[in-house]
């Protein structure tokens, strides 16, 4: 089974599980492609988050993110969210796709070659594609902004209604890829051609600093829900957010509560708010930032019971932090044999920096913006850094045996929509399909609303959303299924061995297997 944002990218990964090629091949393939059809959410230029497991217990985490430049320095008037100035840290995206290669190759016994999984990808970066839905709207979203990112309108100021959108700068440099290997975009060839270009937009990125560029291999973070393991990257990544959360609405029975509901609805915004309270204590585990790096005490017993009894069921807790902006894309693999992917790719915001680095149709990402600037910062920006990371993909393991992969679109929303979704699956026994319709909510500001509101769908019933606002939250109400509310998927594997997936009604995105 195959999930995907794009259903070129879906039939690509299908057709590697159809062809015997096991689910982190898949994935590469799906990747790849996303890479060329949906370049506002990700591309080369960015970075890949993945969680892997299998039946016979292996659980692995690759941290493919980017680090600062080794010559970065501090800019006085804070970092910006687009241009050359944001283009501060590598792209890892390429390298994870090798380093999950090696490991298939190691325990899964992979033998498709890398030149194979990315051909596809080749054929429409060089013969082009029809831009998706999704691209058109945030391409028409930033219509008032793209016009001055250097490279960008060349390229990517193409619609659905022009006809296919071809790419033959990134089409030559995926062939160089498939030529010469996934490290020739980090030493070689191809790497000098990248940071020549990355020299002239400004940005201090070189070719040390792509050379120095590589995947992290970690143990996941770990958190039993009802009985059920779920699995979580560990820093920089807020993945301890999601299993904080997780870890809070364990302490409830919601089973005295209805999905869709205000008073379901409370208890998730609640504790999502309770989790959030420690995330800014989250950075990168390979610099001395001067913290205990708090994941495992986030996740401690006592912490979780503190966090719970703190959450009021008649009174909304204010709430005048700031969130953080983002796009990316969720993917997912099982193959026939349980192997799993669960993967995301971004360029941090839709269009990541907005620069193409010239002569190689890559879409660098914007993830240094993600950095702080404040002196004493867990997250202050450094030399050779990673920043804090919103990618947070999500297995769940029951009886030993991997049962879902799940994750979505969305920076700060990806934790919020995890609890609706894990809580749909879980305790109230939904298949992927009916939790991915479920109405959701976003804490904070968003791209289409700048108050510290609560952003509700507007399949929420009229009821429900007035409940809410008398339990104390500044409700404001959306659209239902609108894009804001990010792009999920979700495999469900079964004990008999049948295999369900389904991806978000928000977007065009597709489920697919195949018989054996």
């Amino acid at each position: 089974m195959v999930v995907s944002p794009h259903p070129l990218a879906t039939e690509a990964g299908r057709s590697v599980l159809a062809g015997g090629g096991n689910a982190i091949e898949a994935a590469v393939a799906v990747g790849a492609v996303l890479a060329v059809v949906m370049p506002h959410f990700c591309g080369l230029g960015g970075d890949a988050v993945w969680l892997v497991c299998d039946r016979e217990g292996r659980r692995r985490c690759f941290l493919g993110i980017g680090q600062a430049a080794a010559g970065v320095t501090v800019p006085k008037d804070g970092i910006p969210t687009r241009g050359p100035s944001a283009m501060l840290t590598s792209a890892c995206a390429v390298d994870s796709w090798g380093h999950a290669l090696t490991f298939s190759e190691a325990n899964w016994a992979g033998q498709e070659s890398f030149s194979d999984l990315v051909a596809p990808a080749i054929e429409l970066a060089e013969g082009g594609y029809v831009p998706s839905p999704s691209q058109d709207f945030w391409l028409d979203f930033r219509a008032d902004d793209h016009p001055a990112w250097p490279g960008f309108s060349e390229i990517f100021n193409h619609r659905s209604d022009a006809g296919l959108l071809r790419q033959p700068e990134l089409a030559a440099s995926l062939q160089r890829l498939a030529d010469d290997g996934y490290r020739s975009f980090y030493e070689g060839p191809l790497s000098q051609v990248i940071a020549d270009g990355l020299a002239r937009t400004g940005s201090p990125l070189n070719a040390s600093d792509l050379a120095a560029t590589r995947t992290r291999e970690v143990d996941p973070l770990t958190l039993d829900y009802r009985g059920t393991l779920l699995l979580a990257p560990p820093p920089p990544t807020q993945g301890c957010s999601t299993l904080t959360i997780m870890g809070i609405l364990s302490r409830f029975d919601l089973a005295q509560t209805s999905p869709g509901t205000a008073a379901r609805i409370h208890l998730l915004v609640e504790a999502t708010k309770q989790a959030f309270l420690k995330r800014s204590s989250v950075a990168d585990p390979d610099i001395d930032t001067g913290n205990n790096h708090p994941a495992a005490a986030m996740l401690e017993a006592g912490k979780l019971d503190a966090a719970a009894r703190r959450i009021d069921p008649t009174c909304a807790m204010p709430w005048p932090h700031p969130v953080n902006d983002a796009d990316t894309v969720f993917f997912a693999v099982a193959d026939p044999q349980g192997r799993c992917a669960s993967v995301l790719q971004s360029t941090y915001f839709d269009w990541g920096s907005g620069v193409t680095v010239p002569g190689t149709g890559i879409l660098w990402q914007n993830r240094g913006a993600a950095f702080s600037t404040e002196p004493g910062h867990p997250n202050y920006l450094a030399p050779g850094k990673r920043p804090f990371y919103t990618l947070n993909p999500g297995v769940a393991i029951r009886d030993g045996d991997p049962y879902l992969l799940y994750g979505t679109q969305g920076a700060d929303g990806q934790p919020q929509t995890l609890s609706v979704l894990l809580t749909s699956l879980i305790d109230d026994g939904m298949t992927p399909e009916q939790a991915l319709a479920q109405p959701r909510f976003l804490l904070g500001r968003t791209f289409s609303d700048s108050r510290d509101s609560l952003k509700i769908e507007g399949s929420v019933r009229p009821q429900e959303a007035e409940a809410l606002s008398a339990l104390g939250h500044e409700v404001a109400m959306l659209p239902a299924l609108s894009p804001i509310f990010g792009q999920a998927g979700v495999i469900h594997l079964s004990d008999d061995g049948s295999v369900e997936g389904a991806h978000d009604p928000r977007g065009n995105g597709s489920a697919a297997g195949f018989s054996l």
